[in-house]
Order: C-alpha cells, then structure tokens, then sequence
C-alpha cells in the first residue's frame, strides 16, 4: 500500500470515530442520523452536479451502494440506541474487513499475499476482543443483531464501492452520487417507519450534531473510496477499522469509559495488525 494511501486512510479512520462519536451523544440516534444523510445528500448533489454524468454501466453500483449504506445506517443507529459506543463500534467494525477479505479473495483480482491477509486477521481479532464486554459484563445483548447486521453493509458496501469507483474512473463523482442514492433510499425508509414527526422531534443541537458529523462522515468515506482505487480493496477496508483505536481514545477521554486491560490488548492487536499490513 502507497504510504500517501496508508496515511490518508488513517485520517480517514478518525474522522469515522469521530462522526460516531457526534451521534452517540445525540439524543434520538435515528433523527441525527436521518439529518446527518440528507445533508450529505444535498452536499453529495452540488458536487455530482460538477462532475460528468456517470456512464450507464456505473449506475448498479451506485444503486447497490445507496442501499448498503441505508441498511448500514439504520442498523447502526438502531445498535447505538441500545449500547455504548466502546461496545458497538467494535463489532460493527470488526466483522466487516474479515468479510471483506473472505469475499474479495473470491470475487476480486487483488493480488493479496499470506502476511497481508495475516494482518487482516490480526486486526480483525483484536477488534472483535474490544467487544468482548458484551457477553462478559451483562451488558444489552440486543444491540448485537443490529451490529452485525451493520458490518455486513460494511463488507457489502466496501465491496460494491471500491469496485464501482473503478469501473467510474472518478472517485469524486461516484462518492457524490451514492451519498445522493443513500438520501433517496434512507429518508423514505426511516420516515415510514418511525413517522414525519421524526424530523420535528430533533432541535438545534439534533440538526448541528448531524451537520458536523455529515461533514466529517462525508470526508471519511470520500478519501476511504479514494484510497480503494489506488490500494488492494481489502487492506483499505481493513486499515480504516484502526478507528477502533480513536473510538477507545475518545470514549476514555470525551465520555468517560472504563479503559480496562483487555481493552489495551485489543488495542495491541490492532496496532499489530496495522504494522504488519506496512510491513
């Protein structure tokens, strides 16, 4: 992996936590994730409007993209309502870059070697032991289901988007349109199920918390996609879940949460994981 890409990918890590975090503290998850998508859904338009119209053969990807990520969001507000965020950011995260790996081995042309792989391994390990607590410390079982079903639309969404922005040549454009596609599935969807007075549920603070994190969400998955046109799809999917690591940082510091020895050895883990992808 190009050290301009590995190091983009890591900014690209933290902005993730950190737009995870901004929901967390929202108070209804659903409604700042709702404002959160349709802001990028607007920010997605004015750029796409800059771009050259995608070709026809780009259009089922970025169909198959907007609603991975619906699926995603929906699951991982769903998780955030029932969990912290040190316990459901682990899981969602940690499941996908082994997914990722698994499926692209078959599906891709990405040459990945043993030590690469090994790496996805460890990382994936070390992140999955992060969300050990659940099980051990009594905490709610239910988030897990809404987790998981999360990082399949990660694996889901990573695959279909590092391909999709290939096949386009334009990165730009094709992360601007599928934040478009992601408003027009999600909106819908989350309106009919929780009501139209979803969206006069939320207050100022609801519509700046979703501003910000749109922002740094957009940013994230911008250079994220970026990085997938320039590096195997797999390691890049696996080295933006080193956002573990500033989740657990910003969890500690920002809300207060226990950092207990097993949580350093997952973060041990990780950091492995990482060097041995460099290696």
């Amino acid at each position: 992996m190009p050290l301009d890409v590995f190091l983009a990918v890591l900014v690209a890590a933290f902005l993730h936590a950190a737009w995870n975090a901004v929901i967390k503290t929202g108070g209804d998850k659903i409604a700042v994730m709702l404002i959160m998508t349709l802001v990028q859904g607007g920010l997605g338009l004015a750029i796409a409007l800059t771009r050259p119209l995608p070709g026809p053969e780009v259009w089922g990807w970025l169909l198959a993209s907007g609603v991975f990520h619906s699926l995603y969001k929906l699951a991982l507000a769903s998780a955030y309502e029932r969990g912290d965020l040190s316990r459901v950011y682990p899981i969602a995260r940690g499941a996908a870059p082994v997914l990722v790996l698994g499926i692209g081995a078959v599906a891709l042309s990405d040459v990945i070697t043993g030590l690469e792989a090994a790496a996805v391994v460890v990382l994936g390990c070390g992140i999955l032991l992060m969300a050990r607590g659940i099980f051990s410390l009594g905490e709610n079982r239910a988030l897990l289901p809404f987790a998981l079903g999360s990082a399949l639309a990660t694996a889901g969404y990573s695959l279909v988007d590092g391909m999709g922005a290939r096949v386009s040549g334009d990165a730009v454009g094709y992360v601007a349109w599928l934040f478009v596609l992601d408003a027009v599935f999600f909106a819908p969807v989350v309106l009919a199920l929780r009501g139209r007075s979803l969206l006069a549920g939320p207050g100022r603070q609801d519509w700046l918390k979703g501003g910000v994190a749109a922002l740094a969400s957009y940013g994230a998955y911008a250079i994220a996609v970026w990085g997938m046109t320039r590096a195997p799809i797999a390691l890049v999917a696996a080295l933006r879940e080193t956002s573990i690591l500033f989740a657990v940082l910003i969890g500690w510091l920002v809300f207060g949460e226990r950092m207990d020895r097993m949580k350093l050895l997952a973060a041990g883990l990780i950091v492995t994981g990482v060097v041995l992808m460099r290696v």
